[in-house]
C-alpha cells in the first residue's frame, strides 16, 4: 500500500486532516522520502526516521520519534500521548505551526 491508498481509506475530516499532515510534511521536509512503515505514512531524511502520521476515528496521530516529544513536552502536554506518540484530536484544529517546529526540529537532528 502506498500513503495515497492509506489516506483514502479513510473518510471525512480524518482523510482532510491526514491530507493537511502530508501537505505540512513534504513542504516542511521537502528532501525527506516518503514511504509506508508500520503501517502508516513514514518520512525518513537521509535514511533515518524523520516523522511518521497515522489516522484514527477520533484523532491524528504523530510519531516524532526518538527525540521529538522530549523536546517539545511542555507543548505537546495538552494532548493525549502515548509512548513516542501524540494524538490530535478532531475536536480541535490541528496544530500546524507546533507539527512544523516539530519537523524542523528532527531535520535539525538528522543533519
Amino acid at each position: 500500500m502506498d500513503v495515497d491508498k492509506y489516506i483514502t481509506r479513510f473518510d471525512g475530516e480524518v482523510e482532510q486532516r491526514l491530507r493537511v499532515m502530508r501537505k505540512v510534511i513534504r513542504e516542511t521536509a521537502p528532501e525527506a522520502e516518503e514511504a509506508m512503515a508500520y503501517g502508516m505514512p513514514a518520512y525518513k531524511l537521509k535514511g533515518k526516521p524523520l516523522v511518521y502520521f497515522a489516522g484514527y476515528k477520533n484523532h491524528i496521530g504523530f510519531y516524532a520519534t526518538p527525540n521529538g516529544h522530549e523536546a517539545f513536552r511542555d507543548e505537546f502536554s495538552h494532548y493525549k500521548q502515548g509512548k513516542g506518540s501524540v494524538q490530535f484530536p478532531l475536536s480541535e484544529s490541528l496544530p500546524i505551526s507546533l507539527i512544523e517546529r516539530v519537523i524542523k526540529y528532527r531535520i535539525q537532528n538528522i543533519q
